[in-house]
């Protein structure tokens, strides 16, 4: 059954790097404003990420966050080429390698960790102060991207938002994890609290798209949703974290590479998507009496 759920989990994750490079090329184009909504593409890549967010969903009730969310990340290869082909260009060498490293540190670290399915289950208690951590690393990560330009503006958005998508993941598993086929169970304040959360991850992410460098704005979504998603199920749901002097070395390896690849994506140029320029106005020479 969890092998079912990451099969799942990479089609939708594939899909959700579609929607996101869609609407990261209208975001660039008109800002992360309300404009967003009248334009049919940004739609067109809400609907294909809904569709992937589902399919995640699906999988987050059939396996274990340690086993579903290190999928995504794979996405990170196939997003960054497709963003740049949207924007009428080749993906530069260095997005490849960048997108490469990145996806190959943290699948690396998430594969350290053991994946055992056990029925979620999250106090009240829990809950809110996993929101409120989570309402406290939004406000300081874009309260320093105001003081930023460029990819750390885009990478200090990007962790808000990460950690919003996971703390949606987060409430998606203990519900869709705890049914069991019980429908009643979906009547509770969790279940209201997937939409508003995931309406605010939706904001946050326009944000940092807007900022026009899309690879390291993915990337770091990417990155710090499942490490956010992976330290809640291990803390808040009893999932299991690795264990042992002989993964430690391992760890650090990826890491490192992890790391290597975030800062190449932040060296990259921004995209930014030509409006064509206003037509002149003819000047009329004065009449002369």
């Amino acid at each position: 059954m969890i092998w079912v759920g990451v099969v799942i989990a990479l089609v939708g994750a594939l899909g959700y790097a579609l929607g996101a490079a869609l609407q990261q090329f209208e975001a660039v184009r008109d800002g992360a404003t309300l404009q967003l909504v009248k334009r049919p593409r940004w739609w067109i890549g809400g609907i294909i990420g809904f569709i992937g967010a589902s399919l995640h969903a699906v999988a987050l009730s059939m396996a274990p966050l340690v086993a579903v969310q290190p999928v995504s990340v794979a996405t990170l290869v196939f997003a960054v080429p497709l963003a740049a082909m949207l924007h009428g260009r080749r993906p530069h060498r260095a997005e490849i390698l960048g997108s490469v490293a990145v996806a190959a540190g943290l699948l690396g670290l998430m594969l350290l960790v053991p994946a055992h399915n056990v029925t979620p289950s999250l106090s009240d208690r829990d809950a809110l102060g996993l929101i409120g951590c989570i309402a406290v690393i939004v406000a300081v990560s874009f309260g320093v991207a105001r003081f930023l330009r460029g990819p750390g503006k885009a990478l200090a958005m990007a962790v808000g938002a990460g950690s919003v998508t996971a703390t949606v993941s987060t409430f998606v598993r203990v519900v869709g994890g705890g049914l069991h086929g019980d429908l009643s169970k979906l009547l509770h304040w969790f279940t209201l609290a997937i939409p508003v959360l995931l309406i605010c991850a939706v904001v946050l992410l326009q944000k940092s798209y807007a900022v026009g460098y899309f690879g390291i704005a993915y990337a770091g979504v990417q990155v710090v949703d499942p490490i956010t998603s992976v330290l809640a199920g291990a803390i808040l749901l009893g999932e299991s974290l690795p264990a042992g002097a002989g993964q430690v070395i391992p760890a650090l390896l990826a890491a490192a590479v992890l790391i290597g690849g975030t800062i190449t994506l932040g060296r990259l140029a921004p995209d930014h998507s030509t409006k064509p320029a206003a037509a002149p106005v003819p000047v009329t020479p004065a009449a002369t009496s």
